[in-house]
């Protein structure tokens, strides 16, 4: 490996590890807002988000100089490529995010609905996806990273449960039908991290073992 290569991608993965960091803060606070709404703060994660958009353009463009100057091969390739698409990955959860504030902050001065105890047991459990995806790629286990998948079938259940209580609550609490909306959106965006936990976790895979795994049934069982 050339100097100005390894240069090029110990820079590169410094910065996506900064974004990965960034985005995990941001979903954290836009999950916490689901019992603590607050405009202002969800206004705040808005502006968070702008700036994960500016490293998901930052990061592409470095990915795409190294594939020009370096024309990396093998496990690097693998490595520049991975980056490039969990850069994208972040940057959607990071809009997913936004969206689970926007629907937190509609919980407020609406008629007061119980959040479901399946809602913050499904938001702990898309959370804890995303940051075990992001230990799997900074410790480039593909095992780990098998785990965040198997993991998603257990949020969607969990997601399918939430959606199912809040249409029962809608029918017999017609009052409650606005904030049950807010919450059956959340509900749905909260599984959305999950899925692109599941992606990132897919890339890790690809990155350490050179497989795509992407539409394998069962895939995480091997």
């Amino acid at each position: 490996m050339s100097i100005h290569l390894n240069r090029d991608l110990d820079t590169l993965h410094q910065h996506i590890m900064q974004m990965c960091a960034a985005v995990e803060q941001l979903v954290q606070k836009a999950v916490g807002q689901l019992t603590r709404p607050n405009g202002s703060q969800s206004e705040q994660l808005a502006a968070a988000d702008d700036e994960i958009d500016r490293w998901d353009v930052r990061i592409e463009e470095e990915c795409l100089k190294i594939l020009a100057l370096h024309q990396p091969v093998a496990q690097n390739l693998r490595r520049v490529t991975a980056v490039m698409k969990i850069s994208w990955e972040l940057e959607r959860v990071a809009d997913v995010a936004v969206n689970i504030a926007e629907r937190a902050a509609g919980l407020a001065g609406a008629p007061s609905i119980p959040v479901p105890d399946k809602l913050l047991q499904m938001a702990s459990a898309a959370v804890e996806m995303l940051r075990l995806a992001l230990d799997a790629f900074v410790q480039k286990d593909s095992r780990l990273a098998r785990e965040v998948c198997r993991r998603d079938d257990a949020v969607d259940i969990l997601n399918r449960e939430i959606i199912d209580g809040l249409l029962g609550q809608m029918k017999s609490a017609p009052h409650l039908i606005d904030p049950a909306l807010q919450l059956f959106s959340a509900s749905r965006h909260i599984e959305r991290v999950a899925d692109h936990a599941t992606n990132i976790a897919e890339d890790v895979v690809y990155l350490v073992e050179g497989e795509i795994i992407r539409h394998q049934p069962d895939f995480w069982k091997r």
